[in-house]
């Protein structure tokens, strides 16, 4: 957010950044920062006495369903102001989502393929590759969370939406080393069963990490409720010949792990043999190999398209449209899942590349971009085909 306020500022637009912990303060600092160290039930009157006060006409935030950044775009809404929300992107792995008015449940996108279908829109570049970025979202982490852990005293009524403790924190992400080692070894076998017996008989469902707040944007409380109606709708309509694989979501490794929980849903509903769950195996493969892939609002579904293989969404997202999606229940998805119209899905993705994703990545700049960022922002919508749609 600091590279990004550089950002604005380069282009004449002043910039104010609210701090709501000490991890916070740490990278946002100086005059244009300001600490939030009120209640919850204070922030919507400081959010609009801030609005008026500086003038401001548009409100960023990273993820629009955490409540301080829900209740702030409530209150922008009201007052006819601009907000955007920042994403990791609908489109992976080079890109983030920068949408106005929000994303997935909360996006402004249409939902008719007609719209999509009637578009002509030119060819954007290449993306230009992020590489490896995992250390550094983890030394930044890491940092917030020394932070927060130590010198949070000025912030008295902050409550993450999950543990930032420094000392948990280094537990469980110590373990998640030993954990990646061990279900290496455990499934060292699997990727050579899925591409050989079962290839095309088996269903897909990629985890959402447990506390992704996209999950509001669906009928469960929880991933886990998602996987109890998954194995059992599964259980019934499943055909005999088919398997389902679950796959634990990499960046939740360190904070759950499910194996217990599957070996009783196996046992459960007499799916011992035909129910599997993994952890790293390489998600292209696993989608080009399956039979369908069954997610709440995951960005696997559109990687899953990408491969031509059915999706059936059971949450509210961007892409669950005619076409790109199954129509009916998951139960009649398992029975036939249908095809993916690959010209939809090659309009569609064009749109999003337009509208917005962003080349870049939250915590590394791009090779060869010297901007404050490091990210390469494309123009949008050519004016002509905008027609009041959402555009940069």
């Amino acid at each position: 957010m600091r590279r990004f306020a550089d950002e604005l500022r380069a282009q004449g637009i002043a910039a104010t950044k609210v701090n709501f912990h000490a991890g916070d303060a740490v990278f946002f600092r100086g005059p244009d920062a300001l600490s939030y160290r009120g209640r919850f039930d204070e922030w919507p009157a400081f959010v609009e006495r801030l609005i008026v006060e500086r003038g401001i006409d548009g409100v960023f935030a990273f993820g629009d369903c955490r409540p301080l950044h829900r209740m702030a775009f409530e209150v922008s809404r009201g007052l006819g102001v601009k907000v955007f929300a920042f994403e990791e992107g609908y489109l992976r792995p080079d890109w983030i989502t920068l949408e106005q008015g929000g994303v997935n449940g909360n996006s402004e996108m249409p939902r008719d393929p007609s719209f999509y279908e009637s578009l002509s829109l030119p060819d954007l570049p290449e993306a230009t590759p992020i590489g490896a970025s995992f250390h550094y979202n983890s030394w930044y982490s890491t940092l917030s969370a020394l932070a927060f852990t130590h010198l949070n005293g000025g912030y008295p009524h902050y409550q993450h939406h999950r543990p930032l403790n420094a000392w948990y924190h280094t537990f469980v992400w110590c373990r998640n080393v030993l954990r990646k080692r061990r279900f290496a070894w455990q499934e060292r076998h699997m990727m050579s069963e899925l591409t050989g017996p079962l290839s095309g008989r088996y269903f897909f469902v990629p985890l959402q990490v447990h506390c992704d707040f996209q999950i509001l944007h669906s009928p469960y409380d929880n991933v886990l409720q998602f996987v109890e109606e998954v194995v059992a709708t599964f259980a019934e309509h499943g055909r005999a010949s088919d398997h389902i694989l679950f796959k634990h979501h990499p960046m939740d490794r360190a904070y759950r792990e499910y194996g217990d929980l599957f070996r009783k849903h196996a046992r459960q509903y007499g799916l011992e043999g035909r129910l599997h769950y993994c952890h790293d195996l390489h998600l292209p493969t696993l989608l080009k190999n399956a039979k369908g892939t069954i997610t709440i609002n995951s960005t696997v579904g559109l990687s899953s398209m990408f491969h031509g293989t059915p999706v059936v969404c059971l949450g509210t997202a961007v892409y669950d449209m005619p076409g790109l999606t199954h129509r009916g229940d998951l139960s009649s998805f398992l029975d036939a899942p249908g095809t993916v119209d690959a010209q939809l899905y090659e309009s569609f993705r064009r749109y999003l590349l337009h509208v917005n994703q962003v080349n870049g990545s939250f915590y590394k700049r791009l090779p060869g971009v010297p901007t404050p960022t490091g990210a390469r922002w494309f123009p949008g919508l050519p004016a002509e085909l905008a027609d009041g749609s959402n555009s940069r």
